[in-house]
């Protein structure tokens, strides 16, 4: 059975591993702008520079909310899901007849997400926000007495909250889960989640540099290729099933458990882009340096997310 001392000899196994590949990838880019771009402005060796630079502090503010267990990453999470709200709704059209809507999403729907999450109240975490916030909202809408647009701008309100609040939300969610034999090691059921998506994310963009060349949805992402596609895909199922040492899968399962988060994070990523180009943006915002805002970051954990959660509550809970 694995204990305490198990889960934080694995857990500082994790963060030296993500370290070290950092600090690699950081001494490779510092090596680039030496040697290539010569200490001067070079787009392509910068913008890795920032994204490097970005990861190190996604990773040290990560590590900090393990640290504190679950009360840090419920929190954290609020923080995350606040922020991608404003984003979303910042884009969105609204009027001055959906400011209760909004308000309602604000300081109702996202504070209850969460505080059902941190009570563990799963039957209605579950339904809370597709359920009742979903016919709250366009009741509040209706109420302010505007007609125009009314079915897109109650649709947007609907959708920046179940995609923004309810979807991340099932990341904090995953400390509620209780697996037979994996007692307190929910966190790296976490960790294991955004190792694989963040990971397909990157290596997708990798494979699409070096390979790519055929789009898959050019009217959606112009990086998208299909050799980044199958690329990122198979290489971050191949880290997937390495890593099942800290999950509770045999390494064919988690292989598989890999391959269904990069699918739904790659899906996931063309649905956000298509938002995006709808509203005639390249990114969501400017919070995190080098990957745009917090939506950016997070498009290919949306929809991953909750799929990952309910496969392991139906097959791996007792």
């Amino acid at each position: 059975m694995n204990t305490a001392a198990d889960f934080r000899q694995d857990t500082w196994l994790l963060f030296a591993g993500l370290g070290a590949v950092l600090l690699l990838a950081s001494l490779i880019a510092a090596l680039l702008k030496w040697r290539i771009a010569k200490g001067q402005p070079h787009g392509v060796i910068d913008n890795l520079r920032a994204r490097i630079n970005a990861w190190w502090v996604m990773v040290a503010v990560i590590g900090l909310a393990f640290a504190f267990g679950k009360s840090g990453v419920v929190v954290l999470f609020f923080l995350v899901s606040f922020y991608a709200l404003r984003e979303f709704m910042t884009l969105a059209y609204t009027r001055r007849g959906d400011h209760a809507a909004l308000a309602a999403a604000f300081f109702v729907g996202l504070p209850m997400q969460y505080i059902l999450v941190w009570i563990e109240w799963y039957g209605l975490y579950a339904i809370f926000i597709p359920v009742y916030a979903f016919l709250l909202l366009p009741i509040l809408a209706a109420l302010g007495g505007d007609t125009k647009r009314f079915l897109e701008r109650t649709s947007k309100v609907q959708w920046g909250l179940m995609v923004c609040v309810y979807c991340i939300s099932h990341v904090a969610a995953l400390l509620a889960l209780k697996i037979p034999g994996y007692e307190g090691r929910n966190l790296l059921l976490i960790a294991y989640l955004l190792i694989v998506v963040q990971g397909s994310d990157v290596l997708q963009y990798v494979w699409g540099k070096l390979a790519g060349k055929r789009l898959v949805a050019p009217a959606l992402s112009p990086s998208k290729t299909v050799a980044g596609l199958l690329g990122g895909v198979a290489s971050a199922t191949a880290l997937g099933a390495a890593l099942y040492w800290i999950t509770p899968f045999t390494p064919w399962q988690s292989g598989l458990m890999a391959l269904v988060i990069c699918l739904m994070g790659f899906l996931g990523g063309l649905v956000m882009s298509a938002i995006k180009r709808d509203r005639g943006v390249k990114d969501w915002g400017t919070m995190i340096e080098g990957h745009g805002g917090m939506l950016d970051r997070l498009d290919s954990v949306i929809f991953a997310a909750p799929v990952y959660f309910h496969l392991l509550r139906y097959w791996w809970t007792s």
